[in-house]
């Protein structure tokens, strides 16, 4: 059955009382087959992000548990922050992750909020995809006079929550009102500007939103606001699409910052929300000095960041992943006020570290041979074979990084970096193909160990043993096609690369070499183990046909290196 992942990112009316934020994110860790990735309190905002992830069934029941914790502890009558929130439970998104559509994660969000007003008597409104009328998929209508305006909003037809309206009473007052929505994935990001002044702040920010600034008669600070002929404001749009934002100080940190929600990053990414930004800053005098994530990010923000700011210098972007996360980091300032751990930070990351077990791609080069040398059978030649494989595409790579950086090579810097990007793709390919033939090893082992007591024992772990054996056939000749590819690269390199770095090109053939032949050896032993001789055959062909391919590529490309060398 296909795994389904749902991101949960609610936002509690309190980030100054850590037992009371521990106290609500208890709940959602009690809830087993729930992670919680994240919880971020604001001071100024007196507001907290809470970040977790699990199945859409684990993730709903977590979210309810801590929906109903809130609204015991936290009492809005008592409430003061610069965030808009309306109840004790401001907002409660659900996102789709993986194996779940957005609009399967808007029905899941309506049968919560019902859930939450009938058994918990806290009213709420859906939004976004989760919203019932289009007017209430834009949060801000939602939340519209915030928790002061509930008063009135809440008997009047147009106006009163989706669920759980009554006349106004103690028990609202107290929990106030929660938004249940079901949205991708939002980005919340303030830039930090060299001012104190909101209103300057509140300016950069009505230049860049989706939304814009009104059109006023006269005087466009302080004219009155023009109308259109059904009576609405005319607006002025800003430069961003699916963005919002405002102005705001901040006491904590002792300057204003334009506080921004990007709805959507394929259509507009933070590294473009940035640097328009900074323009309209400068627009008017003023210096964006960083950006501070609030919450979680994808990895590819900063990935698809990295490469824009590389891709402005003219830099090869086939430079590994670290590297080009530290530079979106300092080119966005992201560390401007505080340390950024993208380990911290990032929810890929957060997952892995979750999930960690122990690898041999984690292990250092020392402890790897130490390891192979060991007297169990793993890791073994096709372990070895595509790390060789790893090591070829890591060569051909750096010859690619220096030629896009030679000097006076400076028009050539983009072919090169095309090369590196291809060479860093195959690396990551190889580096997973080092685990994973060590666990096709480990798949046999298990099935020799099943049971085989009954016939039916017996039939089971034959059948076991041989899909194991296939698996185990399979990885070796994939590691072949991948190891196969880095000649490409290498030919290239010692072609066109930089002359001084020849031998290095030559060096990754012959890795290359070693790692398709390695590889072929072992499709050939775990073949010979597969009572499907049709299939068996076939894939020992195949492994043939790429032997002989790899020893003419790399002659070939030896010849090509010599002749460089000698001349």
């Amino acid at each position: 059955m296909k795994r389904q992942l749902v991101e949960c990112v609610p936002n509690f009316s309190e980030g100054h009382n850590m037992d009371v934020i521990n106290q609500i994110t208890s709940e959602i860790t009690k809830v087993k087959g729930v992670e919680l990735l994240d919880v971020d309190p604001g001071e100024a905002t007196n507001r907290t992000v809470v970040t977790f992830v699990g199945s859409p069934e684990d993730v709903v029941e977590a979210a309810y548990q801590a929906v109903k914790k809130a609204a015991q502890l936290i009492d809005m009558r008592q409430h003061h922050g610069a965030h808009p929130r309306m109840g004790a439970t401001d907002v409660l998104p659900l996102i789709p992750v993986e194996g779940i559509t957005l609009e399967e994660c808007a029905a899941l969000a309506r049968k919560l909020a019902e859930r939450i007003a009938n058994e918990l008597a806290v009213p709420c409104y859906c939004y976004e995809a989760a919203a019932y009328t289009e007017e209430r998929q834009n949060l801000a209508i939602c939340r519209k006079g915030e928790c002061e305006g509930l008063a009135e909003r809440m008997t009047v037809e147009a106006e009163k929550p989706d669920f759980g309206a009554r006349p106004w009473d103690e028990q609202v007052a107290r929990t106030g009102c929660t938004a249940v929505g079901a949205r991708d994935f939002l980005l919340a990001v303030n830039f930090n500007l060299n001012t104190t002044s909101t209103r300057r702040a509140n300016a950069i920010a009505f230049d860049v939103r989706e939304k814009g600034r009104p059109v006023r008669e006269g005087n466009p600070i302080v004219g009155k606001p023009k109308k259109d002929e059904q009576g609405n404001v005319i607006m002025r749009p800003g430069t961003l699409k699916c963005t919002k934002a405002i102005g705001w100080f901040i006491d904590e940190y002792g300057i204003a910052q334009v506080s921004m929600n990007i709805t959507n990053i394929n259509v507009t990414p933070l590294h473009v929300a940035f640097d328009e930004v900074c323009r309209c800053a400068q627009n008017r005098g003023i210096r964006v000095t960083g950006t501070e994530v609030v919450g979680l990010m994808p990895k590819r923000t900063l990935i698809e960041a990295g490469k824009y700011f590389l891709r402005k210098q003219q830099r090869s972007t086939g430079i590994p992943e670290e590297d080009i996360i530290n530079i979106a980091v300092h080119s966005m300032g992201l560390d401007d006020l505080k340390p950024f751990n993208p380990r911290e930070k990032v929810i890929e990351f957060l997952l892995e570290d979750k999930e960690k077990r122990n690898k041999l791609i984690d292990l250092t080069v020392k402890d790897f041979s130490k390891e192979t040398s060991r007297e169990s059978a793993a890791p073994g030649g096709g372990t070895i074979s595509a790390y060789m494989g790893a090591l070829a595409a890591a060569l051909g790579t750096m010859v690619a990084n220096l030629s896009s950086h030679k000097a006076g090579w400076d028009d050539q810097w983009e072919k090169f970096s095309n090369w590196a990007d291809k060479g860093q793709e195959l690396q990551t390919e190889m580096l997973h193909l080092v685990d994973e033939d060590t666990d096709a090893f480990n798949r046999i082992m298990a099935a020799f160990g099943m049971p085989k007591k009954t016939d039916e024992e017996k039939q089971l772990r034959s059948q076991a043993i041989q899909d194991a054996t296939l698996f185990a056939t399979q990885v070796p000749l994939h590691t072949m096609q991948a190891s196969f590819k880095t000649f490409e690269i290498c030919r290239a390199m010692a072609i066109e690369g930089n002359p001084n770095s020849v031998s290095d090109a030559g060096v990754g053939a012959l890795a290359a070499r070693a790692a398709v032949l390695g590889a072929g050896l072992n499709v050939k032993i775990n073949a010979s183990s597969l009572k499907d001789r049709a299939t068996a055959e076939k894939l020992i062909a195949e492994a043939e046909e790429l032997i002989a391919k790899a020893k003419q590529e790399e002659a070939e490309i030896i010849e090509i290196v010599e002749k460089v060398i000698n001349s």
